[in-house]
């Protein structure tokens, strides 16, 4: 495998960042933390509980992020306030951790768990997933645990619909462990860890299997495990009492050779899944079957425009929650495509692509509400925030500009 960038892990805190630390929360005491972000001017509210918290993954410093051109300056799980008028962000809290990339919360809104996406440490796996406790006052984050997850680079996390259990993707071997949930919201015991096998023609980035997502079907009924590496998603059912990945019939949803797929949203009726494949910068519909959990794949259509001659390189999808528009990121074209979904057979008409005023875009997301769309903007530390149409799916820029370190992912927590 070509090697791609590597960052060790961030093992002691400085005297530096724990006075940084302490400034901070006297910042945010004094109700100057939105001095942080793209604007100062006060925070107001649109309504009773209109406001959310939003938390947002990085990778950390002093390493250089995957794809990066220089160290990151990022120290962990960043907290904001979005503000329900215009998407603006407020800095409420660091916790510092080193390399939380990814991030999901539980359907309560009260845990918040993370990868820390580490490589090798002295020729040992680095991985690990952590658990924190979500203040309902003030969204701030209390660490509770962390546990290793065996392997190098965790990709992806997810919480079952259950809430019994924490599922979690292994990219650098391929492999998918799961961890059961305790009774304070702390990560337990794994329980499985289910190893994938195959590779794709892609001799740099396919050289063997690459988990690089799990996730749970609307219904609950099924989990998924996308991988790059082989070009296909692994189908399991999960057992509740044991914590066991069963393997499903069918078992597998092949995709094209070399599309590197990458991550897979469902449509909120249950009927179609959309795939985004990273090498092949491409989008393929599934129609789904919820009993059977089979994947019926309905066509392939391209994240890009046809003129457009550099490199691929996908990263997120993401639904509208009305069901009725669906984005995804470019990086190096630096865009979020736009594509407006048929009600009857979920294809995918292409709207446009809107620039993320940023650079490599990894990660992006929608708010709960679907009135904002914010792009992270990895090599330019930034999070840009774009109004959607909710007639026509559109994007149009806000003014908003978020600077914040090596964002990854974003997700959105509860109301104040």
């Amino acid at each position: 495998m070509t090697p791609r960038v590597r960052f060790r892990t961030l093992l002691a805190r400085s005297t530096a960042e724990n006075l940084a630390a302490q400034v901070l929360a006297v910042l945010v005491a004094c109700g100057l933390a939105g001095c942080f972000s793209a604007s100062a001017r006060p925070m107001t509210s649109a309504g009773p509980n209109a406001d959310r918290f939003v938390y947002v993954g990085t990778y950390t410093g002093p390493g250089v992020a995957p794809d990066g051109r220089s160290p990151s300056t990022a120290r962990g799980i960043y907290v904001f306030r979005m503000r329900s008028s215009d998407g603006h962000l407020a800095l409420v809290q660091i916790m510092p951790t080193d390399n939380p990339s990814y991030l999901a919360l539980d359907s309560t809104r009260t845990h918040l768990y993370c990868t820390n996406q580490n490589d090798l440490v002295d020729g040992v796996p680095a991985g690990r997933v952590s658990a924190y406790a979500v203040s309902a006052t003030d969204g701030t984050l209390t660490w509770l645990n962390t546990q290793p997850t065996h392997g190098s680079h965790p990709a992806h996390l997810s919480v079952h619909p259950s809430g019994a259990y924490l599922l979690a993707s292994n990219y650098g071997g391929g492999d998918y462990p799961v961890y059961r949930i305790l009774a304070d919201g702390s990560v337990g015991p794994e329980t499985d860890d289910v190893r994938g096998s195959g590779a794709g023609p892609d001799p740099d980035r396919q050289e063997g299997p690459h988990a690089h997502q799990i996730l749970s079907d609307p219904d609950s009924r099924h989990v998924f495990g996308v991988d790059l590496g082989a070009d296909k998603i692994m189908i399991w059912n999960l057992d509740l009492t044991t914590g066991k990945l069963i393997a499903n019939a069918p078992s597998v949803a092949a995709v094209a050779g070399g599309s590197g797929p990458r991550h897979m949203v469902f449509h909120p009726s249950g009927r179609f899944a959309y795939l985004l494949n990273e090498l092949s910068g491409s989008i393929t519909t599934f129609r789904y079957d919820p009993s059977s959990g089979a994947l019926l794949p309905q066509g392939t259509v391209s994240t890009l425009p046809t003129a457009f001659t550099g490199s691929k390189s996908t990263a997120e999808i993401r639904m509208h929650p009305s069901g009725r528009f669906l984005y995804s990121t470019n990086r190096g074209h630096n865009s979020v495509a736009m594509f407006a979904i048929d009600e009857r057979t979920g294809a995918l008409d292409p709207l446009g692509w809107e620039p993320t005023r940023g650079d490599w875009p990894r990660g992006m997301n929608l708010d709960p509400s679907g009135a904002f769309l914010y792009a992270a903007n990895q090599n330019s530390d930034s999070i840009v925030v774009f109004r959607i149409d909710s007639s026509t799916g559109r994007l149009t820029p806000t003014g908003e500009t978020v600077h914040t370190p090596t964002p990854v992912d974003i997700e959105f927590g509860a109301h104040p």
